[in-house]
């Protein structure tokens, strides 16, 4: 898991999830997380199997929601402090698929690893409005001690934008995810493959 991680945010999306998760397959992302807090389950699993769709060669995520993921025969879940904890998760997902964990510091760092998280999503690296109770940034300090503490992936979320986004993958970040610095924009493509240029530069 590296480079762009894509997580929709239809909140401030210009285009909607279906056309953005589009946009993002279409520039080469590896991993796609459906996040949707405002809509029914009905809905969300509704979109969740047309999004699953286009996602069918990559790697399809839903965000909190195991239920939806296993309907829509997601490749896994991310998972944050309230939601369900991991190992009733893994019990009803199975072995083979995929579950994020968030942390917000070094000792969920090592604890989402030891209970045997696929990767870590640290958060918030920066001051984000997307979500206004992501807590308070913990800069890129963090990532460099998580990443010297955990042999698993660690994707950087929270405030993410072209212009800190080098010093975030300077700092170790295998990936990252940057919605409203992508959503918002009129091209969703382009404003991808210009954080994907940035990985692209460090390798």
């Amino acid at each position: 898991m590296k480079g762009f991680y894509f997580i929709t945010d239809a909140l401030t999306s210009r285009a909607g999830n279906i056309s953005d998760v589009k946009n993002a397959v279409a520039a080469g992302v590896e991993t796609v997380q459906y996040r949707e807090k405002r809509k029914s389950a009905k809905d969300m699993c509704a979109e969740a199997i047309e999004l699953r769709k286009i996602c069918k060669n990559i790697t399809f995520l839903i965000n909190d929601r195991v239920d939806i993921a296993l309907s829509v025969n997601a490749d896994g879940v991310h998972l944050g402090g309230d939601d369900l904890p991991y190992p009733a998760a893994r019990k009803l997902l199975g072995k083979n698929k995929l579950i994020g964990l968030t942390a917000h510091n070094l000792k969920e760092a090592k604890e989402a690893e030891n209970m045997g998280a696929d990767y870590i999503g640290v958060s918030p690296i920066f001051k984000t409005a997307t979500k206004p109770d992501a807590g308070k940034p913990s800069g890129i300090k963090l990532i460099k001690e998580i990443k010297r503490s955990v042999s698993i992936p660690v994707i950087a979320i929270g405030g993410i934008a072209l212009s800190n986004a080098s010093e975030v993958i300077s700092s170790g970040a295998d990936g990252l995810a940057a919605m409203a610095a992508v959503v918002t924009k009129p091209d969703v493509k382009k404003s991808i493959r210009e954080f994907q240029l940035l990985f692209r530069e460090r390798a």
